[in-house]
């Protein structure tokens, strides 16, 4: 049998209530596969642990995880703790210290009433965004001088190493030739005249590696209007952090709102844990009402089971989210439907079990 070590961190607002829900999942696939098992850990950093202690989490919390194959995250972010604070100090410091310089966002439209889109269909709306997830813009560089005073000025720098740049693209070079494919970069090389124009070099001096692989670039306002246009331009799309960060919401728009977007932050050399989240923020105004959409933390399990090498699960997860949105009635309110967060959980689990039934998950 093998056993994953989970950490859990629900955080802020509606975290513990979507993550609850991804955990039932999980508990779920024990039952079910006997080959597998899921150790947890849950540490209660967020917000409120802030506002007791003057920290998001403990001292040695990274320490703490080291030693865990996955985080599972629910959401950062409270009113009473500033937002760069709550951001950098939990969330940005576990994906830097832990080098998970990869992320992950499927863009993918699973059932076609979602999309606000006229006339496009699940085929056309189905890609993967890969965000430099360790620097760039978010690299935390800069200073603020003279502050208070008429002459203040502020400095955000933008980090583009060598090394973070070539791996992210690499990366995303090796996804489209696996998935057989096309790669677009998204840059802004015309305005940004030393970091981009650094991040288009890199991309065409390592696509040289691989010939097999077609390319396009667009310039990132260019590829926001084709997010919303003609998303089927993309397959596979490579940039920077900042970049990433905004496309990706785009994304989330079009294919049914951010209750269903998921997203996986991977250390792929597995010197460390990865982390796996929902999107969504701790949505501070519905917290504690049991109505949040848990579907974007269940997807999240999903990644997660890719991650550890268990696809067909990945796999069973991502099918039953399709099941699952055929029925209006086992939804919750942001689509149109009544059940509780709660609700939509347990009939999840009855339709993964019934998905996976006929179907053995057991090693051969």
């Amino acid at each position: 049998m093998k056993t994953f070590k989970i950490a859990l961190i629900p955080g802020d607002g509606i975290g513990p209530e979507v993550v609850s829900e991804g955990v039932k999942v999980l508990k779920a696939i024990e039952k079910l596969d006997p080959t597998l098992s899921f150790a947890f850990t849950e540490f209660p950093w967020g917000c409120e642990y802030y506002l007791e202690h003057g920290k998001m989490m403990a001292d040695d919390g990274i320490e703490q995880l080291k030693g865990f194959d996955a985080i599972y995250l629910g959401a950062v972010g409270y009113p009473g703790v500033p937002d760069h604070i709550s951001l950098w100090d939990l969330l940005l410091r576990i994906r830097k210290e832990f080098d998970q310089y990869v992320n992950l966002r499927p863009i993918t439209l699973l059932n076609p009433t979602l999309t606000p889109l006229k006339d496009k269909t699940a085929k056309e709306i189905d890609f993967l965004v890969i965000r430099e997830n360790s620097e760039g813009e978010y690299a935390g560089a800069g200073d603020r001088l003279f502050k208070g005073k008429p002459e203040e000025v502020v400095l955000q720098t933008g980090v583009f190493s060598r090394k973070g740049t070539e791996r992210i693209i690499r990366y995303a070079y090796e996804e489209a030739r696996m998935s057989n494919r096309t790669l677009t970069s998204v840059s802004k090389a015309n305005a940004l005249n030393y970091s981009m124009v650094f991040w288009d070099e890199v991309f065409d001096e390592v696509g040289k590696e691989y010939p097999d692989v077609q390319t396009y670039s667009y310039l990132v306002d260019a590829a926001s209007l084709y997010f919303v246009t003609e998303p089927e331009r993309f397959e596979v799309v490579v940039t920077s952090n900042l970049f990433g960060d905004i496309l990706t919401d785009i994304g989330a728009a079009i294919t049914g709102g951010m209750g269903l977007a998921t997203g996986a932050n991977i250390n792929p050399e597995r010197t460390y844990p990865s982390m796996f989240e929902p999107v969504h923020g701790s949505a501070p105004d519905i917290s504690g009402k049991g109505i949040a959409n848990p579907i974007a933390a269940i997807w999240s399990v999903s990644q997660m089971m890719d991650f550890f090498g268990e696809e067909r699960w990945g796999e069973a997860i991502l099918s039953t989210i399709k099941d699952i949105l055929t029925e209006q009635e086992s939804l919750t309110s942001d689509l149109g439907g009544k059940s509780s967060t709660s609700q939509l959980g347990i009939r999840f689990v009855e339709l993964l079990s019934a998905r996976v039934s006929e179907v053995s998950f057991t090693q051969e």
